[in-house]
């Protein structure tokens, strides 16, 4: 089995920052691209950004010149710097991984999240 732990999340003023980091553990051949999404009561996910294993990223238009995602293959991790965050940024952020397992099987892979919340 494969599991993402999210680490990071915590309570910060607005124009603050926190850096969310995000870990696969278990067997598995290669992870792909990984991204992280967020999640508000009574709201679906949305893709907050990802990134492909070349390093190549994606934001939502939200959060472009705010956040900035990164990856280390070797440790099969994903970060988010989040910078002058503000109060609509408040969710909770999950880890996400496309990964191809030791026999060849694509599967997605979701963290339990972590909170984030910014006051005013």
């Amino acid at each position: 089995q494969v599991q993402l732990v999210e680490s990071g999340g915590g309570l910060v003023q607005a124009g603050g920052s926190l850096r969310l980091s995000c870990a696969a553990s278990g067997i598995i051949f290669r992870i792909n691209t990984m991204g992280w999404y967020r999640q508000t009561p009574g709201k679906q996910r949305e893709l907050v950004a990802d990134i492909a294993r070349d390093g190549i990223p994606n934001y939502v238009a939200s959060v472009k010149g705010r956040f900035t995602i990164s990856r280390d293959n070797a440790k099969n991790t994903v970060y988010l710097q989040m910078n002058s965050l503000k109060p609509e940024d408040t969710a909770v952020y999950y880890c996400n991984a496309d990964g191809v397992s030791t026999v060849g099987a694509l599967s997605a892979y979701w963290g339990r999240g972590t909170q984030v919340t910014v006051s005013s």
